[in-house]
């Protein structure tokens, strides 16, 4: 009889669970540090970068584990200990506990997406690139509601911002616990002891290791420029003279558009495959979002822009890690999905320092230039890359 696969249903409701729960602590980082606690500028940035430091280490150990162990008792012990971390929020949200906390709220944090996403992976039912688009759509599903509740709350109470968090990863652990035991079986191909134990790298044919690479150098340098539009636009925008709540209804309309966006990618995607072309066409559109934001003078411009980097987010983000999930062995599917978050992290980490450096620099429009070319360039990097080597890609299941 063959094992019981994980329903996509639940793997998409608890990636929407976390997703709540953790935007409930990361949106008003900053403003929390700084306007309550008065952590200087400088120190936030330091905090920052750790906990995205820690949710790159977060997403290699979570991946590379779940090629190893039970991915049932992973995400277990992921979710509880993100919960801890929460409940120690409860009760100790002051200067420096806050900071030291973050960090490993980080590392729990990048683990279970790391995990989740390697369980997406042995989901055989359904095609890989619907599985991760439902998984994005549910991520920021997720988003949506908790950054359109967490700065009411926030004015209410920091305590019961942190109470609420709590709350909704227990309800993911109790999901996880009673929905998520078919993950134990992995419902992959059987791989024996011994193979688990020799493979490596050096097993993966050399044009798919190319391949493997060049997404996650692009991924990371497609999120230090994404990151300029979470950290330096808003400075940007209220510069100019615009109010900053317009700025945090761009993220209204982001989280929006990609939820429509995936409804719409979903039903395209039943009628074709071309998964390398949907990242193209991604891509494309990322980089045109900052060739608008040089001549963005007024708001409408800004609205453009973000729903121009919106589309493209959900067009190749999503299928990135289907596209790595078909180059990549059944017995390193987690490690790969792991280094995915990694490299991710480690470009949402960088982004803000690079983005303040050319600034300091230089000016906003030079980095908006800046941020074009290097989009573009990743653009063109990977066309001929693909172009090059999809010939002597092995396909895996």
């Amino acid at each position: 009889m063959p094992a019981k696969e994980m329903n996509l249903k639940w793997l998409i409701i608890g990636a929407m669970f976390s997703s709540v729960g953790m935007s409930f602590v990361w949106p008003l980082t900053s403003v929390y540090l700084h306007d309550r606690l008065g952590v200087s500028l400088t120190l936030i940035g330091v905090v920052l970068l750790f906990n995205s430091l820690a949710s790159v280490l977060g997403s290699y150990l979570g991946g590379y584990l779940y090629d190893r162990k039970n991915p049932y008792h992973l995400l277990i012990g992921g979710v509880a200990a993100t919960t801890l971390t929460l409940i120690l929020l409860v009760f100790f949200h002051g200067w420096p506990a806050f900071g030291i906390i973050l960090f490993f709220n980080g590392i729990s944090g990048g683990w279970n997406v790391a995990v989740v996403n390697s369980i997406g992976t042995s989901i055989q039912s359904q095609d890989s690139r619907y599985v991760f688009n439902m998984l994005y759509f549910g991520q920021n599903l997720g988003i949506v509601i908790g950054t359109s509740l967490v700065g009411f709350i926030y004015s209410i109470s920091v305590t019961l911002m942190f109470v609420v968090a709590t709350a909704l990863f227990v309800v993911f652990l109790l999901i996880v616990l009673v929905k998520f035991k078919p993950a134990a079986n992995k419902s992959r191909k059987k791989v024996s002891d011994t193979e688990k134990t020799t493979w490596s790298s050096k097993n993966l044919p050399k044009p798919n290791a190319i391949m493997l690479f060049a997404f996650f150098l692009s991924l990371f340098i497609i999120w230090i420029m994404y990151q300029q539009w979470v950290s330096n636009l808003s400075v940007y925008m209220t510069g100019i003279g615009i109010p900053l709540r317009n700025y945090s209804f761009l993220w209204t309309i982001n989280g929006g558009v990609i939820v429509i966006s995936q409804i719409i990618i979903n039903w395209i995607s039943r009628y074709h495959e071309n998964m390398i072309f949907e990242v193209f066409l991604g891509v494309f559109l990322m980089s045109m979002s900052f060739v608008v934001l040089i001549f963005a003078k007024t708001y409408p411009f800004f609205v453009l822009a973000m729903v121009t980097l919106t589309i493209g987010e959900a067009t190749a983000l999503p299928t990135i890690p289907a596209l790595v999930n078909t180059l990549t062995p059944v017995e390193a599917k987690g490690r790969y999905q792991g280094l995915i978050q990694s490299w991710a992290s480690a470009g949402r980490a960088l982004g803000p320092l690079f983005g303040g450096l050319i600034i300091e620099m230089s000016s906003y429009t030079a980095l908006f230039i800046i941020a074009t070319s290097a989009v573009l360039l990743v653009l063109m990097g990977l066309i001929v890359l693909w172009n090059t080597l999809h010939r002597n890609l092995v396909m895996y299941r």
